[in-house]
């Protein structure tokens, strides 16, 4: 579950482009709660928006899986949607 979670900045070349799309990560999170790895699960078809969602995901915190009580590394799947509406 992430803790902290700044919202990635939407890309000036895929705004140009009225490029949308969902991204799914998915994130390595370790026992800390940082997450270690972030790789694209399901593309939204815009490398820019995918290259912007892997960089947000990995300045976010989460609270770490729990096993037997004790903190665990584990992953977990994300989608971010990039939209203009309200732009």
């Amino acid at each position: 579950m992430p803790l902290s979670r700044p919202a990635p900045a939407y890309p000036a070349e895929a705004m140009r482009k009225n490029e949308t799309g969902t991204v799914h990560l998915l994130i390595t999170v370790d026992a800390s709660g940082e997450p270690v790895e972030v790789k694209v699960k399901r593309s939204s078809r815009s490398r820019a928006l995918d290259r912007a969602a892997v960089q947000a995901a990995r300045r976010w915190t989460f609270r770490p899986a729990q096993q037997d009580g004790r903190p665990v590394t584990a992953s977990i799947e994300v989608p971010i949607t990039f939209t203009l509406e309200g732009r």
